[in-house]
């Protein structure tokens, strides 16, 4: 490869100078007026250069960014062929070697939200996790301990002994819009706390299929294995969201990464940290979107309802009298256009009280009061 450097480097400085030569012997000097450099043009008054650095952004918010370090005793078996009843059969347990533990280790980021302990990161960063430490941009080392965790939307609280804590100012995610400016900040591939910047790309990104609750901040900020949990900053420094997940055919970062809005994720700690975990309602129905060709088959709108595709026996849907087959078009008077409508706003309604639905059952009006139940941890398809 070095070879291969050096003869690129040869080729072309010898061109150079055969054009050199061919220029003086047939070219005339320019002009000298024409060598003067042209000076920038003015902004316009009233019209931003816009910042040439975001290093105060940085400042800001990095000293409440962490590392997160995490590790696991897994039971390591020996070889199965000696588990087979064959071999046993013939040689018994002499070569059965006893089980082995082995340390799995992982790492990923956090976002230290109050100074007297309280970090906020990814479900999966944590997941099954014996023994989770934290690390400072300081280089400070705190043990941390798991306060909740929602998996519904792949979130976890962690708490740790130390107050006085670096905190990060918490931004407003709902004003985002594309191309606004936003910074990544992580420990990706373990290299060290590490910033990248880029423009949000979309807003409201759902049916991903990575979470059963989806709203993610769309970027192209470079996000890559170690910055989970991590913090996607404004260019004020201001948290704006959790960094959650890529997308990549190589494993590392293509330009399009997802992170959770801070809104969800503050009021799924504040719910963690008053009640221990997140509740949210559940009517115990499956829906499907219903696509021209449905629509056609019910005489409906596309897009105008969704169709219950299942009911849970002895839900709150079933206990309310709905069935397979019947059209929901509004909840509440919210009128509904895909069955992630349904979820998210059963979802924010409190276990115990009643919504009204209506729709259509075998082309008839369908109007029906459903008491909510409080969401199990089910299938993510079961709405």
């Amino acid at each position: 490869m070095k070879r291969a450097f050096t003869y690129i480097a040869t080729s072309a400085l010898a061109g150079m100078a055969a054009a050199y030569i061919a220029v003086s012997l047939f070219t005339a000097p320019p002009p000298t007026e024409l060598l003067t450099p042209t000076p920038a043009p003015a902004v316009p008054s009233g019209q931003s250069q816009g910042p040439v650095s975001y290093a105060s952004a940085v400042q800001l918010a990095t000293p409440a960014v962490v590392n997160i370090f995490t590790a696991k005793v897994t039971v390591q078996r020996g070889n199965p062929l000696f588990d087979d009843p064959f071999f046993r059969r013939f040689f018994g347990d002499r070569f059965q070697a006893p089980p082995r533990q082995r340390l799995q280790t992982s790492l990923g980021s956090g976002v230290i939200i109050s100074s007297n302990g309280y970090i906020l990161t990814n479900n999966h960063v944590i997941e099954d996790a014996d023994q989770i430490r934290v690390v400072l941009a300081n280089g400070r080392t705190l043990d941390a301990q798991v306060a909740g965790v929602d998996p519904d939307t792949d979130l976890a609280v962690l708490k740790t002994d130390a107050d006085d804590l670096p905190t990060i100012t918490v931004g407003d995610s709902q004003g985002l819009q594309v191309g606004d400016v936003v910074l990544a900040i992580g420990n990706p591939f373990g290299v060290g706390q590490t910033v990248t910047m880029g423009i949000v790309s979309a807003t409201g990104r759902n049916q991903l299929g990575i979470n059963t609750f989806e709203n993610f901040i769309q970027t192209d900020a470079a996000i890559n294995p170690g910055n989970s949990g991590g913090a996607l900053i404004n260019a004020h420094g201001q948290l704006v969201g959790i960094n959650t997940a890529i997308f990549s055919k190589s494993g590392g970062s293509q330009g399009i990464g997802f992170a959770i809005p801070v809104a969800l994720a503050k009021g799924v700690m504040d719910q963690i940290l008053k009640q221990g975990r997140v509740v949210r309602g559940w009517l115990g129905i499956a829906g499907q979107d219903i696509t021209p060709e449905l629509a056609e088959s019910f005489g409906l709108k596309a897009g105008s309802g969704v169709l219950i595709s299942g009911v849970l026996e002895d839900g709150p849907a079933d206990h309310a009298g709905l069935a397979p087959g019947d059209v929901i078009s509004t909840i509440n008077d919210q009128p509904l256009t895909s069955a992630h409508d349904i979820l998210n706003l059963i979802a924010a309604v409190p276990p115990g009280e009643k919504v009204w639905i209506k729709g259509w059952r075998n082309g008839e009006p369908l109007d029906i009061q459903v008491e909510v139940s409080e969401r199990p941890r089910i299938d993510p398809q079961q709405q």
